[in-house]
């Protein structure tokens, strides 16, 4: 005769104990790894860094040419050797001075 033996039942508690380690660590790097495909810098989001990158290198090089006109403009206003074109301009547009018989022409 064959012995019959009944299956020993497990507790929830015994199966979630031994199930439940691997199913977390499971759960964080499945989060972890879509996170690095479809997240803000994962590899999805690469052409649009591209594009980013490339917008900023146009703004860089305007504010670089920007700031190399400031530059010269500060070069002219050396008190030591100041450029006289440049500070009558100045003088004329930030303090109104004109002289009395010069013609001021308004420019819109």
């Amino acid at each position: 005769m064959v012995k019959r033996t009944t299956p020993k039942r497990t507790s929830f508690r015994t199966v979630l104990r031994k199930a439940g380690p691997p199913a977390a660590l499971l759960t964080v790097g499945a989060f972890f790894g879509a996170y690095a495909i479809i997240g803000p810098n994962g590899a999805l989001a690469y052409g649009d860094i591209e594009k980013h990158l490339e917008r900023k290198r146009t703004e860089l090089a305007a504010l670089t040419k920007q700031r190399e006109v400031l530059k010269n403009r500060v070069a002219l206003l050396d008190p030591k050797n100041a450029d006289p074109d440049m500070v009558d301009e100045l003088v004329r547009k930030d303090l109104n001075v004109a002289h009395p018989d010069e013609v001021i022409v308004p420019l819109k």
